[in-house]
């Protein structure tokens, strides 16, 4: 019991550290990724694959919470939100960030590897951009527009584990992941774009004396627009790809609520208070799982 006893305050630093008590974070990646596999698979996945990508996207969103707090603890100790985070505060070393990342990211990989060649390729482009995106920050004017591809990259990972072969040559992922998936990416990194520049609007005050690079400071006064146009081009993008894939008119309902929160959204960014703004990034996974709804709603009716 000793041990237990000892134990149990490493642990809820770790679980602090992954940011187990704000689901936000992993909400936000698993939306479009459950979206994706309803598409690919034209309804339910089956629950193998179910079972891999929703512990796999909570698990990657855990290691990169680690690899983050490590490449931004000489940042994050003079922004008052994440003083107090395990690795900034020193209560948990670089070293065990960083080993735990690892394991948590082993896990992810053997998670996996029990799909198809075409999605375990995909996943290591996969780690390679959740891996670059803390440094992004350094050198990137809109870091944001990197964590859109690592957080749309369960999309065509998704197809490929639906559609994929057991092939391991370039040409056979190439083939597990039709052209619809790609631009589906790409409009999901305009929603990524939008909220995560509504985040960086909370701490723009911060980031600008310690010289971080984000959106909200590179778009200037322009963020509050820029953020409603990254969500119209999301909605939209979404929505005529939808109709080209065969999805219907629940479909477009989903994305029509969807359309609806992001209106409400500008109501909380309008005025750039810190309140506002960290609201509005909150809640945004209820606008993904308004456009999940939709996705499964429409297929599953449809049969």
């Amino acid at each position: 019991m000793t041990g237990l006893a000892a134990a149990a305050p490493r642990l809820a630093l770790y679980l602090d550290l992954i940011r187990w008590n704000r689901p936000a974070g992993w909400l936000l990646l698993l939306w479009p990724t459950l979206s994706a596999l309803w598409i690919a698979a034209g309804g339910f996945p089956g629950w193998h694959l179910l079972l891999v990508f929703v512990a796999g996207t909570v698990i990657m969103r855990s290691a990169g919470c680690c690899v983050n707090d490590v490449a931004d603890r000489e940042f994050d100790r003079h922004v008052k939100r994440t003083a107090l985070r395990p690795v900034t505060s020193g209560r948990v070393g670089v070293r065990e960030a960083l080993a735990l990342g690892a394991v948590l990211a082993l896990v992810a990989f053997a998670l996996v590897l029990s799909t198809n060649p075409p999605t375990i390729w995909l996943s290591v482009a996969g780690l390679a951009i959740t891996l670059a995106y803390p440094y992004a920050k350094r050198a990137v004017s809109m870091p944001q527009a990197v964590l859109g591809l690592a957080f749309s990259f369960g999309i065509p990972m998704a197809f490929a584990a639906v559609l994929g072969s057991h092939d391991w040559t370039p040409a056979a992922v190439a083939a597990a992941v039709p052209a619809q998936a790609w631009w589906l990416l790409v409009g999901n990194a305009c929603w990524v774009l939008a909220y995560d520049t509504e985040y960086a609007m909370v701490d723009r005050d911060d980031d600008l004396r310690i010289g971080m690079k984000t959106s909200a400071i590179t778009l200037g006064r322009f963020d509050v627009t820029a953020v409603m146009a990254f969500y119209a081009l999301y909605l939209g993008s979404w929505s005529w790809l939808g109709h080209a894939l065969g999805l219907g008119g629940i479909y477009q309902l989903g994305l029509l609520v969807a359309a609806a929160q992001a209106a409400w959204h500008y109501t909380l960014i309008r005025g750039r208070t810190r309140e506002g703004c960290f609201r509005a990034f909150r809640l945004n996974h209820w606008l993904g799982a308004s456009v999940f709804i939709g996705v499964a709603l429409d297929l599953a009716l449809r049969r």
